[in-house]
């Protein structure tokens, strides 16, 4: 039911690609960003970043304006380069951790619209917006959103035939991540491909709910142009058993006024309560909560795991912000709420205990993370899930693969 289509990618030139390609912006600390922008003229970030020294000073408009400018200043010397013929990708992303292989293609805006690639998290409507405009102003996506297709033996051995071929990047970054990418255009395979995704039913967007939320908002800001290239979004289609999921944890300011004592006391309201003292525990299944307070590491088990009325109240994400957040932390808007920050599972709780003990924050939760199965059944119910409940892997580097708005 699914249709997928080639595209005429640009791309940077094969001696290139590894210095343009870069993780995504906001991945980077200051002191990083600013040595990739002076010492390495050929980073995408110079294209996501113009003027780096005095962006802040300048509009939204003429900001997107700058980018478009460097963009096609990139093309103009062969940085980047456009390719001749529509085509699919097969992208291999090997890490110390983990390895992700999945397929770059177009999605379609009217399977979006009418639920074949499936939602389970919420938008918010200024961040639409501002993407929105970016494209507008831009032209130019290299951020895909990532889409996990039901496994299938079929895709796979033809993945893995066409990764038996010559690549047409093999690279490695300076985070110990081998990045290797082939081309696929000819047109028997590319008919094989669509026709196999015809028949794999659903799709379901894992992340980048906000760009394909933008991109249809684009849709109907631009259909009158007639650019057909708008009724599509670049994706980057992988296998559910491929997609790593995990948790975001929680740091919270303040106890709400409460004492210690009466803070555990509240929690064991719903919570039998371990002290672990420092040993750095985090949960090993659902319904279990680890928690950073005042020196010690606690177990939170949940006491009651079988009255729940949907999938979503029985999210762990859910049960912490019913339970602890908001009727004892006072937590009610876990977008907006300058008390709550989170923090990426992929990094180690010690992490969690270092800022508490410095003082800013007063406790801290870890969570068991979601898996796919929890995604697809809330997708399939049109329900949500709460703010920050995943961090999901992979990540496509920005700069590698770029889908244009027109021809």
């Amino acid at each position: 039911m699914a249709q997928i289509v080639p595209f005429r990618a640009v791309r940077p030139s094969g001696d290139k690609v590894s210095l343009v390609t870069s993780r995504s912006y906001d991945e980077y600390s200051p002191a990083e960003l600013a040595s990739q922008l002076d010492f390495n003229p050929f980073s995408f970030l110079h294209v996501l970043n113009p003027a780096y020294v005095n962006q802040q000073k300048a509009g939204l408009e003429k900001r997107f304006k700058l980018v478009a400018q460097k963009y096609h200043d990139f093309k103009a010397d062969d940085v980047l380069i456009k390719e001749e013929q529509p085509a699919f990708y097969v992208y291999h992303i090997e890490s110390r951790t983990n390895t992700f292989t999945g397929i770059i293609a177009a999605t379609s805006l009217e399977d979006y619209r009418n639920n074949v690639i499936k939602k389970h998290e919420d938008t918010m409507q200024y961040r639409v917006e501002l993407f929105k405009d970016y494209l507008h102003q831009t032209g130019f996506n290299t951020e895909p959103v990532l889409i996990a297709y039901p496994d299938d033996d079929q895709v796979t051995n033809w993945i893995q035939k066409t990764m038996e071929a010559a690549p047409l990047y093999d690279f490695s970054t300076t985070k110990r991540e081998r990045h290797t990418l082939w081309k696929v255009s000819l047109e028997s395979e590319i008919a094989w491909l669509q026709e196999k995704f015809n028949s794999l039913g659903e799709l379901y967007i894992a992340d980048g709910h906000h760009r394909s939320a933008s991109a249809e908002r684009l849709y109907e800001q631009d259909k009158a142009t007639g650019n057909s290239n708008l009724n599509y979004f670049m994706s980057f289609l992988t296998a559910e058993s491929n997609i790593k999921i995990y948790e975001y944890n929680r740091i919270i300011r303040d106890l709400n006024g409460h004492s210690q004592q009466e803070f555990l006391d509240l929690l064991s309201e719903h919570f039998w309560i371990k002290n672990k003292d420092q040993e750095l525990w985090k949960p090993t299944k659902k319904y279990e909560f680890g928690m950073y307070l005042s020196g010690a590491f606690y177990a939170l088990i949940l006491k009651d795991s079988n009255n729940f009325s949907s999938v979503q109240e029985g999210l762990d994400a859910q049960i912490l912000y019913s339970k602890v957040l908001e009727p004892i932390l006072g937590i009610h808007d876990l977008r907006s709420d300058e008390r709550i920050e989170y923090i990426p599972g992929k990094q180690s709780i010690i992490t969690i205990k270092e800022v508490v003990d410095e003082g800013e924050f007063e406790v801290g939760f870890m969570l068991f993370p979601a898996n796919i199965s929890e995604i697809k059944t809330l997708a399939d119910n049109n329900l949500i899930m709460p703010p920050k409940s995943t961090y999901i892997d992979p990540k496509f580097r920005s700069g590698l693969i770029i889908y244009e708005l027109q021809d």
